[in-house]
């Protein structure tokens, strides 16, 4: 098994800069890919960010390009998400996500839910006005 545990959300104000961070813990941990997904209250969860594990290319939704950045730590199996120049609308319940499996090819399925096999907890991101 696989835990994925985040960290760094927090309260901050609009223009403000928070760093998430991933950790994965358990079984040796070789994902294919990692991501980020956010919900907000009464939203479906959408696709922030993803990364490659093996060659690190990013793709980012159109709302956070520019602003957010995704990385990745192989040594320390974890994974990383930069956000500056934060917006009231990017206040969401903010989750990691690791793909195992790598049935599907990254470069299509990369912000699909279902690409992915392992959730964290999620961690609460406020910005206010």
């Amino acid at each position: 098994q696989v835990q994925l545990v985040e960290s760094g959300g927090g309260l901050v104000q609009a223009g403000g800069s928070l760093r998430l961070s991933c950790a994965a813990s358990g079984r040796t941990f070789s994902p294919y890919s990692m991501g980020w997904f956010r919900q907000a209250p009464g939203k479906e969860r959408e696709f922030v960010a993803a990364a490659s594990w093996n060659d690190g290319s990013t793709y980012y939704t159109n709302s956070v390009k520019g602003r957010f950045t995704i990385s990745r730590d192989v040594a320390k199996n974890t994974v990383y998400l930069q956000m500056n120049s934060l917006k009231p609308e990017d206040t969401a319940v903010y989750y990691c996500a690791a793909d195992t499996r790598g049935t599907t090819l990254f470069i299509v399925t990369y912000h699909l839910h279902g690409r992915y096999d392992y959730w964290g907890q999620g961690t609460q991101v406020t910005v206010s006005s």
